[in-house]
């Protein structure tokens, strides 16, 4: 499935996998929410309820563009720059290559998801 994030002006594209963490983040959009930075490489925020994780594995090793769950602390984060293996992080899409440098601002800034025709 194809996702936009609107980010101020800027519109970037993304797919998203199909798992139970993935269905459960697609059955909350559209989402309009506070991307807020996390240690200078991930945009997060939280999805209400949580989202679940069944079948998930143990881990997940994130790369520049990932769009995350992480589960101990029931955020969405996604990755800006490449990061180190994280247990309880489950891949739940991909920005389009051409797209990560967006995420590259200082501070918050409101974001609207949702899916798109493909």
């Amino acid at each position: 499935m194809r996702l936009k994030i609107t980010i101020g002006d800027t519109e970037l594209m993304a797919t998203l996998y199909d798992n139970a963490t993935a269905k459960d983040l697609i059955a909350q959009l559209p989402l309009t929410v506070e991307l807020e930075d996390y240690a200078s490489n991930e945009k997060i925020f939280y999805p209400n309820p949580k989202l679940s994780t069944q079948g998930a594995p143990a881990g997940y090793d994130p790369s520049a563009g990932d769009i995350t769950y992480y589960s101990p602390w029931g955020d969405i984060a996604i990755f800006y720059k490449d990061f180190k293996y994280s247990s309880g992080l489950v891949s739940v899409g991909k920005i389009d290559k051409a797209d990560v440098k967006h995420l590259k601002f200082s501070g918050n800034k409101e974001a609207k998801f949702e899916l798109v025709e493909e």
